[in-house]
């Protein structure tokens, strides 16, 4: 029986490397973005095209939600594995500084967007007793560093929602697994950056980042190891990357 693979955030990074992943394996693939004809040139290079179905997608909007399910032909419909990789991060500054809409938008899409898109199609998969939801994190939901507020609090969310799905669905072949990368060169720096090329490009300046096809190797072994095994949790960083000392402020006045 073939597969079918739905994908949130799909033009782009992660999404983009997992749809090709999974699409070169004979998956069915759907795909979910706001940029449409990226969706239609990735389609066009795909294996197959025929078993590559998608529709346009803000997870940030119910309306878009019902749209897009609306719009997946029917022989796609019956979803085998959900990987929720639709998200983003806006802006560096502190706190008392960042912008409030930046901080709506990360939720909207990050948390309601995730919950949005979980909620249709977890009770489709409950019926067969069968799937399998991937869930893209950050290891900004455990290590927070300056700048990181909204964004880390939206993974943080992320984290723990993947751990009560696991709890509910105990008892039932549904598996839940939250993969959470650390830097990683795609175009999520230029998103935060505001589309500033050179301040994205600094971010990853004598660094080996990890590449969107990393992860997408990794969400597709979470989901091609033997179906009694659940991958709860994957942290992942690059080799160049690793926790720093605690921060302390010795400037405190009396």
């Amino acid at each position: 029986m073939t597969k079918t693979v739905l994908i949130t955030g799909a033009s782009s990074g992660f999404g983009e490397a997992c749809a090709k992943k999974y699409a070169a394996n004979g998956y069915k693939v759907v795909m979910g973005a706001r940029n449409v004809a990226k969706l239609v040139e990735l389609q066009r290079q795909m294996p197959d095209p025929s078993k590559v179905a998608f529709a346009p997608l803000d997870v940030r909007y119910k309306d878009s939600i019902e749209h897009f399910f609306d719009g997946i032909p029917t022989d796609f419909r019956e979803f085998d594995i959900l990987i929720n990789n639709a998200g983003l991060a806006l802006g560096t500054q502190s706190a008392q500084e960042a912008s409030l809409d930046d901080w709506e938008t990360m939720i909207d899409t990050n948390i309601k967007g995730l919950v949005r898109i979980t909620r249709k199609v977890l009770p489709l998969m409950v019926t067969r007793n069968r799937g399998h939801i991937v869930n893209i994190g950050s290891i900004a939901a455990s290590w927070p560093y300056p700048g990181c507020n909204a964004y880390g609090g939206t993974k943080a969310f992320v984290q723990q929602f993947s751990r009560s799905l696991r709890s509910d669905v105990l008892g039932k072949q549904i598996r839940v697994s939250n993969i959470e990368p650390g830097l990683a060169n795609t175009n999520f720096s230029l998103t935060r950056l505001k589309g500033d090329q050179q301040k994205a490009d600094d971010v990853y300046e004598n660094t080996k980042p990890l590449l969107a096809e990393d992860i997408a190797d990794i969400v597709f072994w979470t989901t091609s190891v033997p179906e009694h095994v659940n991958i709860n949790n994957i942290e992942v960083m690059p080799t160049c990357q690793a926790w720093g000392p605690l921060a302390i402020n010795r400037e405190m006045e009396d």
